[in-house]
């Protein structure tokens, strides 16, 4: 059974939490150019990488598309079972409580993500949904800063189009 973990933790970034990381960060990017909120997950195995994914609510009008649902799903394919105890998803927002559920109904081994999110944050800012599990979970406190960045030029932007242009990229969506 892997550590369970109710506190943060701060490690020194490895090699692969490096390159699990610029993958979910180019996947934030990428969905966030096309007018969805800008969240990607990465998922490790072994060291290598097995599934990814952005946040696609907005492309596939599906309030569970969550970029942590995505890659754990692709995760679960590509290893042909759905416990993924010996896994490390690392996410670029701290999971909300949907994601949190279905992290722990999955058995991730390891959970990183970067900034925390205050209105919906699952593991320390609202919630505190992996307690007691078998699930460690770890901010990542050098990545929050580029993630929180990332987000709030994001809104920033949504807020400065006009309301009909909003209205015409959700039709074309």
């Amino acid at each position: 059974m892997a550590p369970t973990s109710t506190e943060l933790k701060s490690e020194t970034s490895t090699e692969v939490d490096r390159d699990a990381f610029a993958q979910a960060f180019a996947l934030a990017e990428q969905v966030g150019r096309s007018g969805n909120v800008p969240v990607g997950a990465s998922v490790m195995h072994g060291g290598v990488l097995i599934a990814s994914a952005g946040n696609l609510r907005e492309t596939l009008q599906d309030p569970t598309a969550h970029a942590e649902l995505l890659a754990l799903r692709e995760a679960a394919q590509r290893l042909g079972r759905w416990r993924l105890d010996d896994v490390t998803l690392y996410v670029t927002l701290e999971p909300c409580a949907m994601c949190a559920g279905a992290i722990v109904q999955a058995r991730v081994g390891r959970v990183v993500y970067a900034a925390a999110e205050p209105k919906m944050g699952a593991h320390q800012s609202l919630h505190r949904l992996f307690e007691g599990s078998h699930t460690r979970v770890e901010q990542h406190h050098e990545l929050a800063e580029r993630s929180a960045h990332l987000l709030a030029d994001f809104f920033e932007g949504l807020r400065a189009r006009p309301q009909s242009s909003l209205d015409d990229q959700n039709r074309a969506l």
